[in-house]
């Protein structure tokens, strides 16, 4: 057979293995129905099924286990074209763990296709069973002291409101079959019965005998759409504006290391968008506990004149420790040329280069994280300070932040560092 969806035509699975013809039927298909393989995306799964990728001029993604139909399901909103096709291969491990996708996908009536090769069994890790192996299946990896009864996957999608469905053997010629699940305005599903010479059902007569037979639904629906509406991005392009010059020549790494409450991570946004206003590039990462309300809260900034390509941090230049737990959690990334502002409630603070002050005991709990970048900026040519206080300005707490600015350039100034 000549395809131009199929570029190898060699097969990667095991000799006799049901998922070649699969592959074979399917690149027939695409073909037959005319379809540029650039206007298709196949998203395969883990498993044997998902050997198909390198076989196909299509392009293709290769999910985790059990997601491929979630993330088809993805694709298809993001593409919104009927002229696209979106094909998830799973095997019927990987439909069973992913199930809830599968349902969704049909109750919303994504606009794609699933196909699911059933040999029975995990052919990848062995030949255990599936949520879809027969009852009257039973061999050594089974595992199972009675037989259970599998999960009908084609009525289920029908009920949860699919548009066609097919449950078919797959020997043979069946490429109409998946042209009309290719050709559906809706989701489609197509559960190919298989052989397995590994692990399941050696021969297709064995799964005729069990009483397998082609069967097929339709139902009318209109395809799911995703209206769009107008949302602000979360990032305001507007507001990131040059209005300073700053003298930075290399990248500077910070971190700034609190607890939970301290302000931690709003604080390094807005020193983020200082540096931004001075024409230079930033990352910020945040890093707290899934608990978010207690523990540590640590925030890392690179500030590049340059473009920056990696946002890790395993060494800082500057460490800002304003509580003890976030010195405690970051004090790893210092070494003898990290410079140290800390607290000074902070204990076993090892360096020769720190400069400790009363921060918490001065400007309060929620108020020694901006602080504390103040004073970076007078004791080191970052960029300028009034672009901090800038930024400070233009947030919603402008008015709190006057007055606290104006308390940090008297401390500053008594402490002989005059801003």
């Amino acid at each position: 057979m000549s395809s131009n969806m199929l570029i190898d035509k060699n097969s990667p699975y095991c000799p006799g293995c049901g998922h070649m013809n699969v592959t074979l039927n399917l690149a027939k298909a695409i073909d037959s129905l005319e379809i540029d393989p650039l206007d298709v995306i196949v998203v395969s799964d883990i498993g044997c099924c998902g050997l198909i990728d390198p076989s196909l001029a299509s392009h293709t993604i290769h999910g985790l286990h059990g997601r491929a139909c979630a993330l088809a399901s993805g694709i298809a909103l993001a593409i919104d074209n009927p002229n696209k096709k979106i094909i998830a291969i799973q095997g019927d491990g990987g439909a069973t763990i992913g199930i809830a996708h599968l349902l969704e996908a049909a109750r919303r009536n994504f606009n794609l296709t699933l196909i699911v090769n059933n040999n029975q069994i995990y052919g990848m890790t062995g030949g255990q069973l599936s949520g879809l192996s027969n009852e009257n299946f039973q061999h050594e990896n089974a595992n199972i002291e009675e037989p259970l009864t599998p999960f009908n996957l084609i009525e289920l999608a029908k009920s949860a409101g699919a548009t066609y469905g097919c449950q078919l053997i797959g020997k043979g010629d069946f490429t109409d079959y998946l042209k009309k699940a290719i050709n559906n305005n809706g989701f489609s599903i197509v559960e190919i019965l298989e052989v397995c010479p590994s692990y399941g059902y050696q021969k297709y007569s064995e799964i005729e005998n069990l009483g397998f037979k082609t069967y097929e639904f339709e139902n009318k629906r209109n395809p799911f759409r995703l209206y769009k509406n107008e949302i602000k991005s979360l990032i305001n392009f507007n507001e990131s504006k040059v209005y300073f010059e700053s003298n930075l020549d290399k990248p500077i790494k910070i971190i700034l290391a609190g607890s939970a409450g301290e302000g931690i991570q709003s604080a390094a946004e807005l020193f983020a968008r200082a540096a931004i206003s001075c024409n230079l590039n930033v990352t910020k990462k945040g890093d707290y506990p899934i608990t978010v309300g207690t523990g540590f809260s640590v925030a890392e900034l690179i500030i590049s004149p340059n473009e920056i390509h990696y946002t890790g941090i395993e060494k800082a230049d500057v460490l800002i420790a304003i509580s003890q737990n976030g010195f405690d959690y970051t004090k790893t990334k210092i070494d003898d040329n990290t410079f140290v502002i800390a607290d000074s409630s902070i204990q076993n603070l090892i360096s020769s280069n720190k400069l400790t002050f009363d921060f918490q005991k001065t400007f309060g709990k929620k108020n020694s994280a901006i602080s504390s970048l103040f004073t970076l900026l007078i004791l080191k040519n970052i960029f300028p300070p009034e672009a901090f206080e800038n930024s400070l300005h233009e947030s919603k707490h402008r008015e709190k932040f006057i007055q606290l600015i104006e308390k940090i350039k008297s401390f500053l100034s008594e402490i002989n560092h005059p801003a």
